[in-house]
């Protein structure tokens, strides 16, 4: 039996004009930490995309059983259905989804017309993590790492526990994504949390360095912990990215 999607978890869409923004959550999330940017994006006329990660938004076990393969081939389908029906198509993501936005951008540069990676991670620098991922004789879960947050009164909807098994995968894609920067040479816009728990800031300097891009640009958040795009600079993530894609256009 297919086991249901948690409420408030669900993927969503937009429709609107002819650019098309595709906006992915990150590891362990759910499409809940997007969708206010969404809905934002969505009121200002922009076709917008919301998916589910295969494994996220269900379970720690149903996410057990997903790999970095799958998310990357989600991610690449919804750009693929943007595309089919948008002239321009701007990719954003939070966390791990800024990093497989990153991943599009370098190998979809025909689809993408320009990146916005919030709190992506490109280096994981988290000895805690590197330790477990593979490690003889670990529990199959550990705790979780959601909701990092300043407004403490929303919480993100996140899993409570972390498969163990995805922690190799997490790490991989960011690999893969780091060694992929020189490839993306559409405008790239990298909005980063001064303060952030979960990821080190300086991925954002990391990415903005390194990307083939001659077109840059770098907002840093001084109000948002890592799930900014829920918390205190929520509307000013929105504003700014709509800022940067007309910009563009």
């Amino acid at each position: 039996m297919t086991e249901a999607v948690m409420a408030g978890a669900e993927p969503f869409a937009f429709g609107g004009g002819k650019t098309g923004v595709l906006v992915l959550h990150g590891f362990t999330g759910s499409p809940q930490s997007m969708r206010y940017l969404g809905e934002r994006l969505g009121e200002r006329g922009y076709s917008v995309l919301g998916p589910r990660l295969p494994g996220h938004g269900i379970s720690p076990a149903a996410m057990a059983k997903t790999t970095a393969n799958d998310w990357v081939a989600c991610a690449e389908d919804a750009l693929l259905e943007l595309s089919a029906k948008c002239d321009k198509v701007f990719v954003t993501g939070l966390s791990m989804g800024g990093t497989l936005s990153l991943y599009l951008a370098a190998l979809h540069p025909d689809k993408v017309a320009g990146v916005i990676p919030i709190n992506a991670a490109v280096q994981v620098d988290s000895p805690d993590m590197a330790a477990v991922a593979f490690a003889r004789n670990m529990p199959e879960f550990v705790p979780g790492i959601g909701s990092d947050m300043m407004d403490t009164s929303v919480k993100e909807l996140a899993y409570d526990q972390v498969p163990v098994t995805c922690f190799k995968q997490v790490i991989g894609l960011a690999a893969a994504a780091r060694a992929l920067l020189p490839k993306i040479t559409c405008p790239t816009f990298v909005i980063n949390s001064r303060v952030d728990h979960v990821l080190k800031p300086h991925n954002a300097t990391i990415i903005a360095s390194h990307v083939g891009s001659d077109r840059v640009e770098l907002l840093w958040l001084n109000n948002s912990y890592h799930v900014a795009t829920i918390d205190n600079d929520k509307d000013l993530i929105a504003s700014e990215l709509h800022s940067f894609v007309q910009r563009q256009l």
